[in-house]
């Protein structure tokens, strides 16, 4: 899709749309508090995190079937490691919040001798 002359990618827009979100629920929490899903009621910042790891796993797939292997490396390095990290508050495990962070440092140390 092309706008203005500009290509337009779809999987880009949805990612940065998440982020976007992301974002929003976590800036909006002292605004609303808890806001009910179904019959369970959640703070809007316990929710952002979710939403930023599904945007990073969407980004990884987005760049990996663009080519893009580094920045889909990026991406999939801090999904795991978010992904991680949200299993390890949620189920108080210290063996994912041991993965969530070795997988951050592993993925950014390896970025890094990449730049």
């Amino acid at each position: 899709m092309s706008v203005a002359g500009h290509r337009v990618e779809p999987g880009r827009i949805v990612v940065g749309l998440l982020t976007g979100i992301a974002g929003l629920l976590f800036v909006l929490q002292p605004l609303t508090g808890p806001i009910a899903l179904g019959s369970v009621a959640v703070h809007p910042a316990a929710l952002s995190p979710v939403v930023l790891a599904t945007g990073f796993t969407l980004g990884a797939v987005v760049f990996c079937r663009q080519g893009y292997w580094l920045f889909a490396f990026a991406h999939a390095v801090f999904a795991i490691a978010l992904l991680a990290l949200l299993v390890s508050v949620s189920t108080g495990s210290d063996l994912f919040l041991l993965v969530s962070v070795a997988a951050l440092v592993a993925g950014s140390g390896w970025l890094i001798t990449q730049a």
